[in-house]
């Protein structure tokens, strides 16, 4: 092939992310072999984020897919490395828009067929199941799963195998030999496949700012069950719905202590199903659902509940405001936080534990106890990972870029020859030669909001944010065709204030206003109905802001009617 451009033409792996670089969440991953204008791409992940306070009213965020979609005739397949939402909760969503199959060892397509079997769905996507460890093709992609220890069973880690290179892409992981459900991280096999050769390392990035090593799950479990024991009231404890081994450790504490324990929220009640159908936890694992809570003594109840990250509509939000329906708490009892707290999401979770604490209750977290373990792996774990691969290229992922950045100096120091930090959006050459950053891509946000997927740059939720900080004032009034004023005009002021500084109400500013721009206005250009509107709007803003010192959100509602002639 002749060409002005030979990068243009040049045969090439490249990696580019649509979520996860940068942030801790939404972790969309591509991989394409070949030259620019005919590639082929292999996605691993397909994931959500949870809405932070400036994105009032949203239930999940999606990423914006619009690159690949552009290039969904040479997506070949979506790779799911495990079952966690940051990792799959935009599949049911999204992947109709690419039309490629799913490939998932059988637990995550377990949790995804739940999902679609809970929340139904117009396409269902062709997902197919893949054993762990096992070695298979997708495309002109030769793939193998490794496993690898993290909070949900079945995690494993991606070795991407190409014409141009090998890829090992580490998925979510921690070095783990007691990981109480699942297998733990395969060592012997990824060393093996180091020394087979790799020459790049996609490494999870979470905790490269943590020193030493993850304690284990099972010794979270031994401490949970001291920690309950001790206790003499109603226990709660929230966690992420997808830990299966924490579900495990709650069930066995409950045995252990005498106490029933009591499950709340739709997502746990998922996960267990799944988990007992799919034998990470037994067939008589013992559980009631949440009426059950009021009848229990309270030295009997141990309740585990969604909520652990703040989430308003979550179980332990309404327990906490005092507006579950039928879990009550109140002075001797305990609130165990069996998780870590996601960026972003502090104040919520310390709202909840405020009023938690207004209620008597007493709550555990982490710096009380070891009550809760990472799923990521802290800086020995990654310097063992380094070693035992020796990548010419490490390209850290799964982070937000401090945690990135700090993952590439943990990289250099372990004499790893080239260390690539990029961010969501930009493409990276990394085989053949140097890596490069060769293109930018759109990257975004898509927003469930309620029933509808709504793009970012639209204005419903960036109007909700600003009614969040403003209010509204709307004005509505009647006019003749000709300009002319009938009846009185109405008001609704919402988020506020009644009164200016001075103890004059607002009403009454904004009624002045209202007055006195209608009557500046010359009676035949009141025909302009639109030029009304908007001098009424920006004369009531300002006379609000004036008294008030913000602007808030100004509708002015304009009826027409007509008169007899």
């Amino acid at each position: 092939m002749n060409s002005d451009n030979p990068e243009k033409d040049r045969d090439e792996l490249v990696f580019v992310a649509l979520g996860g670089l940068g942030e801790i969440g939404m972790n969309v991953y591509l991989y394409g072999i070949g030259p620019s204008d005919d590639r082929e791409w292999l996605m691993v992940d397909l994931g959500i984020t949870f809405p932070g306070e400036h994105e009032p009213g949203v239930d999940i965020v999606l990423p914006d897919l619009r690159f690949i979609e552009a290039e969904a005739q040479a997506l070949s397949g979506i790779v799911i490395t495990h079952a966690h939402e940051d990792h799959i909760g935009a599949v049911i969503e999204m992947s109709p828009r690419l039309r490629a199959p799913i490939y998932t060892t059988p637990f995550a397509a377990g949790m995804l067929k739940a999902k679609l079997a809970e929340f139904g769905a117009a396409n269902t996507p062709d997902i197919r199941e893949i054993n762990p460890e096992s070695r298979y093709r997708v495309g002109s992609f030769d793939l193998e799963y490794v496993a690898m220890s993290h909070s949900i069973p079945e995690t494993s880690g991606l070795v991407i195998r190409t014409e141009k290179g090998t890829v090992f892409h580490t998925a979510d992981w921690k070095l783990d030999r007691a990981p109480l459900v699942g297998k733990p991280t395969n060592e012997k096999r990824i060393e093996e496949i180091g020394q087979e050769g790799v020459d790049v390392l996609v490494c999870d990035s979470t905790n490269a700012f943590r020193d030493g090593t993850s304690p284990s799950e099972t010794e979270v479990a031994e401490s949970l069950a001291k920690i309950i024991e001790q206790e003499s009231g109603r226990v709660i404890l929230t966690t992420f719905s997808s830990n299966v081994a924490r579900i495990k450790a709650v069930g066995d504490a409950a045995r252990a202590t005498g106490r029933q324990l009591v499950v709340a929220g739709r997502a746990l009640h998922r996960v267990i199903r799944v988990a007992i159908d799919a034998g990470y936890l037994p067939q008589d694992f013992s559980y009631v659902d949440q009426e059950h809570f009021g009848y229990l003594a309270a030295d009997e109840a141990l309740a585990l509940v969604t909520g652990s990250q703040g989430e308003p509509r979550a179980a332990l939000s309404r327990i906490a405001q005092g507006e579950h329906r039928d879990i009550k708490l109140g002075k001797g009892d305990a609130i165990i936080y069996s998780s870590r707290i996601i960026p972003g999401n502090e104040k919520g979770i310390l709202e909840i534990q405020n009023k938690l604490a207004g209620l008597g209750c007493k709550i555990i977290t982490d710096n009380e106890g070891l009550v809760h373990v990472t799923g990521h792996p802290r800086r020995d774990e990654l310097r063992q990972m380094f070693d035992w691969i020796k990548p010419r290229l490490m390209v850290p992922m799964h982070g937000e870029m401090r945690h990135l950045k700090e993952n590439a100096r943990l990289a250099r120091l372990a004499g790893i020859p080239s260390v690539a930090p990029v961010s969501d959006g930009q493409m990276l050459r990394m085989l053949p030669g140097k890596p490069k950053i060769i293109d930018d891509v759109p990257v975004g946000r898509y927003f469930r909001d309620g029933k509808l997927i709504i793009a970012e740059g639209e204005g419903s939720v960036r109007e909700r944010r600003k009614l969040s900080a403003v209010g509204l004032v709307a004005v509505a009034l009647a006019m003749t065709p000709r300009g002319d004023i009938l009846g009185d005009v109405d008001l609704a002021l919402d988020g506020v204030p009644e009164e200016d500084a001075e103890g004059e109400l607002m009403e009454d500013l904004v009624l002045d206003a209202v007055d006195r721009t209608i009557d500046s206005v010359p009676p035949k250009r009141r025909k302009d109905i639109e030029m009304v509107r908007e001098a009424v709007r920006r004369s009531v803003r300002s006379a609000v802001d004036r008294a008030w010192g913000k602007r808030p959100i100004v509708k002015v509602l304009i009826n027409v009617v007509p008169t007899k002639h």
